[in-house]
């Protein structure tokens, strides 16, 4: 009896037009990354360039929640959805190559420009790509494991790798600008691509070995608070030698897949 009640308190609450307001949690959040990516290009306008990362950074730690909080809460919809992969192209198509190009592409001129224009047509066309999959029905269970592409926030943080490393190497050394363009090219051509690259949406965790991973969970942690932007480094470059082997596993999975009859038939 109390069940029914509550769906029927429910169901005259959306007859009057109302919801909880804990349905509008994740959009709020999505809000809140999205001030963060236009927070930083702000800071990166005025040369503070170390704050700007740290925003996109925020963003891409919000951009992994929102989604989570939804589902919790059993607030998932189309407009959180959309409102989401405007989000993302703002923090991570846009925010990153804006403040890439006011530390040092500007200086290259047209040609700096230029790439920062493909970076966010490859993060607009990876997003488009991403949102139309979201109805594809075709896909194998053992796709889920894997993006076509590399994500957008892994890109957006990418894309700013010359950057967070020379602010741990200045003033000793300046990262030419050369190495920021091939750099941004890279990244957008791989977020464009259709390479498989691991997901960790459906990564499981066996329940012994949980108290481990809460040890290795929190050593990271502490290198982070102690070193943030070598440890970025070093998580940016791992994620790039991670494809390698995300390549192989897909194609294994793949062969599989085929060798397997379908009984269906």
């Amino acid at each position: 009896m109390p069940n029914n009640r509550r769906e029927e308190r429910q169901k005259r609450r959306l007859l009057r037009g109302e919801q909880p307001i804990s349905r509008l949690f994740p959009n709020m959040i999505t809000i809140l990354g999205m001030c963060c990516g236009l927070s930083a290009i702000r800071f990166a306008m005025i040369g503070r360039f170390e704050i700007a990362v740290a925003f996109i950074i925020a963003a891409a730690i919000i951009d992994g929640m929102d989604g989570r909080v939804a589902r919790m809460l059993g607030a998932t919809s189309n407009f959180g959805a959309q409102l989401d992969s405007l989000s993302d192209f703002l923090c991570f198509g846009v925010s990153p190559a804006l403040v890439l190009y006011m530390w040092q592409l500007k200086d290259i001129k047209g040609l700096g420009w230029a790439v920062v224009l493909f970076f966010s047509v490859c993060a607009a066309l990876r997003l488009a790509r991403f949102n139309t999959a979201l109805f594809d029905d075709k896909a194998q269970p053992w796709e889920k494991q894997f993006f076509t592409g590399v994500p957008s926030p892994a890109g957006g943080i990418l894309c700013l790798l010359p950057l967070i490393i020379n602010i741990q190497i200045e003033p000793d050394f300046t990262v030419p600008a050369f190495i920021s363009l091939i750099n941004i090219i890279i990244v957008g051509t791989l977020m464009a691509s259709r390479i498989p690259t691991f997901s960790g949406k459906q990564i499981r965790i066996k329940h012994e070995w949980i108290p481990k991973f809460m040890i290795i969970f929190s050593f990271l942690l502490i290198l982070f608070i102690i070193e943030p932007w070598m440890f970025i480094s070093a998580l940016g470059l791992l994620y790039l030698i991670s494809i390698f082997f995300s390549i192989r596993h897909y194609k294994k999975l793949k062969a599989t897949s085929l060798t397997v009859p379908d009984f269906h038939d």
